[in-house]
């Protein structure tokens, strides 16, 4: 595949840049500063060299004065360069620095100096549908939208292999722990709530552990980026909602992956829950890459009812429900009714896997694929409509 545009812009000031493994944060950055002085920490001999002694970064950046953004690779095999970074940043006339991650928890679980606030959070994701030349949602349903397999010769099987080769990579390069057979079957377990809300009892069980332990062991595919949460929207609640949130593996392919399948799965099933999984993580890049402030949550009630997505912030208030369906049934509304019954502000859509725009009592239900091939950062969810 030819070089693919993508919608993160790359702020003037300093930042950190997180992502998950194969979402393609160096090759990216590198062909978007093509001048910047690039040092990548996944080379043992530059690795070695920081490690030791990692003043020897002012020598580098020394040696090449010309460089006015300089990219420091996979920061995280080397914590202690942000005590150095931070130092020059204080200097004057000081270089952009890009500070790239595919995990962030050595940064964020250790004592480590995070650059005071002169350096901004931000975070590459798959790619959107509308960044790619052509969207083709059943090829994203069955290997997601990962850039490493998307670019693949043979996504299938470059897809089976980020599981055992990158995630196993990540958990043993960072020691995160000793039980790596055990984190296994913990990810075959999880595959199973991607969707759904996160009961952590419920996966010890499962996994014969005790709860600590798969608590740890969320922490650490949260600090891989590998799996994120959707917190309950509860803002001017008129209900009482459930407590848990929701999580997500962060691409539906790689969920693909993980999901072990059997006789008794019903294809339905898993193929629901890849399609709400991948709106989920359309909704969540394009909050990251939109200005303002919009956060993504879900809506349910201990009475049942509940809304997939709740998008919420300067940019709108919107409501949606995912159907894997060719048609509209009047029961697929009923919970976007309860939910603009008690927030007549919102904006209501069913997006489903038929072809027709329909618009039923102040509620859209709109063609999925339409959906998630039309939504821009910058733009409103709705607004191509």
């Amino acid at each position: 595949m030819d070089f693919v545009r993508r919608f993160f812009r790359i702020p003037e000031q300093s930042f950190f840049l997180f992502g998950p493994r194969g979402t393609g944060k160096s090759t990216w950055l590198r062909a978007q500063l093509p001048d910047s002085l690039y040092l990548d920490l996944l080379e043992p001999p530059l690795h070695r060299r920081l490690l030791a002694r990692p003043e020897r970064l002012r020598r580098l950046l020394a040696g090449s004065p010309q460089a006015r953004t300089v990219v420091i690779d996979e920061v995280q095999r080397v914590p202690e360069l942000l005590s150095v970074v931070h130092a020059i940043l204080e200097s004057p006339s000081p270089p952009r620095f890009v500070l790239t991650g595919s995990s962030a928890r050595k940064l964020r679980r250790g004592d480590v100096n995070l650059l005071g606030g002169r350096a901004l959070h931000c975070t590459l994701h798959p790619f959107m549908a509308a960044e790619l030349p052509t969207f083709d949602i059943e090829r994203a349903l069955a290997t997601g939208l990962v850039p490493l397999v998307v670019d693949a010769r043979d996504p299938e099987r470059s897809l089976g292999a980020y599981a055992s080769v990158y995630i196993d990579q990540e958990v043993r390069a960072e020691g995160l722990t000793r039980n790596v057979g055990g984190f296994a079957r913990f990810l075959e377990a999880i595959s199973f709530s991607h969707g759904g809300q996160l009961n952590i009892s419920s996966i010890a069980r499962e996994c014969e552990v005790e709860r600590k332990v798969v608590a740890g062991y969320v922490g650490i595919l949260e600090d891989l980026l590998v799996a994120f949460r959707l917190p309950v929207f509860r803002k001017r609640a008129k209900r009482a909602t459930v407590a848990r949130d929701k999580v997500y593996l962060f691409d539906t392919g790689v969920f693909r992956s993980l999901r072990p399948t059997g006789p008794l799965d019903r294809p339905g099933e898993i193929d629901g829950q890849a399609l709400e999984g991948l709106v989920a993580q359309h909704l969540r890049a394009w909050a990251a890459y939109s200005p303002g402030d919009a956060s993504v949550y879900f809506w349910r009630t201990r009475g049942g009812s509940e809304v997939d997505f709740v998008v919420y912030g300067e940019a709108g208030f919107h409501a949606f429900e995912v159907k894997n369906a060719r048609r509209v049934h009047a029961s697929d509304l009923r919970a976007l009714r309860t939910f603009r019954g008690d927030y007549p502000e919102a904006t209501a859509a069913l997006l489903y896997r038929g072809s027709e725009r329909l618009r039923i009592d102040g509620i859209w239900c709109l063609p999925v694929e339409a959906f998630l091939a039309r939504i821009v950062p910058d733009e409103g969810l709705l607004d191509w409509l």
